[in-house]
């Protein structure tokens, strides 16, 4: 299985390049010769030596910059974008660094032919084997800039899994989009998603399920609807009273309609006997002896509970909380979404207590600061990470990643905080 991914680069041809060849992330040589860096103490990491697979296709690695800024030169374009950026990952354990970078070479073979210089260089720095691919924006023979669109990008995903099929490799049977941002860091601050919410469901269902059946009706008291009737094209899960429907394979690879086969036909072949004799045993019946009480006094004289106690305890009976010792109901995904969105509000209120905003143009204001705040931390941050390039000192490198943490925590308060107030300058309109 291969990820894929192709942007543009605006800054500098040198950046990319260097990134690319850049020893510390890789740990093998071209497929046909082994580079070594053993000269260098830094480049070997316990007494192994670290080197990189690097193959030059219509260029020769050693001077790929060179060359192509040669080739940039000779027609005119050094402007614009200089280069373009993409990679090729695979799943752990799925390839060999060898094939990975054989996979890499023929994928830049396929895609840009010999039209365009491309650098292709195999890393290992993020735990997973993957390519990158450098290449030249400007054409070899004719000077015509590569154009990158959508289409681009479908061809490149095509072709590598072409690769892939070839290789008897797995796939991405449905590719997702991107994750919205919003969505993204809710699921990494573990807050509750439409998303993470349905898998919760899914999961709590399958639990108690040996068919479609039981699976329906367990989804339908959690207040969700499951859609899988063959004839249409994807099975969707919904909630109760939402029109829109989630495909379940974007849930992920667990969640889409085979998987979710499979997990209840091992269900039924590992408890089919016990649910069968839960749900078809015979159940006594129970005739409850009736107590007698005496009451003292009158309902009519009985002082009545008002107030917020009186609304309290009406709520506490909502929820469940009252009387004591009755069974919980989880909470619906509509109220989840509603507490959610009650959480975000009083993020907003507390945001206006704190900072004293009475009018709309004050907001404004104090967003505008948090950018400028922003800008200076960024600043700031990347000067650490010009410092670490540079450092050798192992003491010095752990006061500047610190220094570097520190300021990565106070550009999320930051980030935070202009989104709090983006939030309440869109409720007042709402409210206007």
């Amino acid at each position: 299985m291969a990820v894929t991914k192709i942007w543009p680069v605006k800054d500098s041809l040198t950046r990319v390049v260097d990134y690319a060849q850049n020893p510390d992330k890789t740990i093998y040589s071209d497929l046909r010769s082994v580079l070594h860096y053993a000269a260098n103490e830094e480049k070997t990491v316990e007494g192994e030596e670290r080197a990189m697979f690097v193959t030059g296709v219509n260029c020769n690695r050693d001077t790929a910059f060179q060359e192509m800024q040669a080739v940039k030169e000779r027609f005119g374009k050094t402007g614009g974008n200089v280069a373009y950026h993409a990679y090729q990952s695979f799943k752990p354990g799925e390839v060999t660094p060898e094939l990975c970078h054989r996979l890499g070479v023929e994928l830049a073979k396929r895609m840009w032919g010999d039209e365009y210089q491309v650098l292709v260089a195999t890393h290992f720095n993020t735990g997973t084997y993957h390519n990158h691919f450098v290449v030249n924006s400007v054409g070899l023979w004719d000077g015509r800039k590569f154009n990158c669109g959508k289409r681009t990008y479908y061809q490149f995903r095509q072709l590598s899994d072409d690769l892939c099929k070839e290789y008897q490799l797995s796939t991405i049977k449905n590719p997702k989009g991107k994750t919205p941002r919003s969505i993204y860091f809710a699921e990494k601050r573990g807050e509750p998603t439409k998303y993470n919410l349905m898998q919760e469901a899914l999961d709590a269902a399958l639990k108690v399920s040996i068919d479609g059946n039981d699976l329906r009706k367990a989804l339908r008291e959690q207040g969700y609807e499951l859609d899988a009737n063959p004839a249409h094209k994807y099975a969707t899960l919904r909630r109760i009273g939402s029109k829109k429907a989630v495909r379940l394979y974007r849930l992920g690879e667990g969640y889409d309609l085979p998987a979710l086969q499979e997990r209840i036909e091992e269900n039924r072949q590992r408890y089919a006997y016990d649910f069968g004799y839960q749900r078809y045993k015979p159940v006594p019946v129970q005739r409850p002896r009736p107590r007698r009480l005496r009451l003292k006094g009158s309902f009519s004289t009985v002082k009545k509970i008002s107030g917020f106690r009186g609304l309290y305890l009406h709520y506490c009976y909502c929820l469940g909380i009252l009387p004591k010792g009755n069974k919980r109901r989880p909470l619906s995904p509509e109220l989840r979404e509603e507490c959610c969105r009650l959480d975000s509000i009083s993020r907003q209120a507390q945001l206006i207590c704190r900072e004293k905003l009475d009018t709309a143009e004050n907001v404004a204001d104090f967003i505008g600061g948090k950018q400028a705040e922003m800008k200076e931390l960024g600043a700031a941050r990347q000067k650490c990470y010009n410092r670490l390039r540079r450092c050798g000192n192992g003491v010095e490198i752990a006061q500047i990643k610190a220094q570097r943490d520190r300021l990565t925590a106070a550009m999320a308060v930051c980030r935070k905080d202009i989104k709090t107030g983006e939030n309440v300058l869109s409720r007042s309109n709402r409210l206007k």
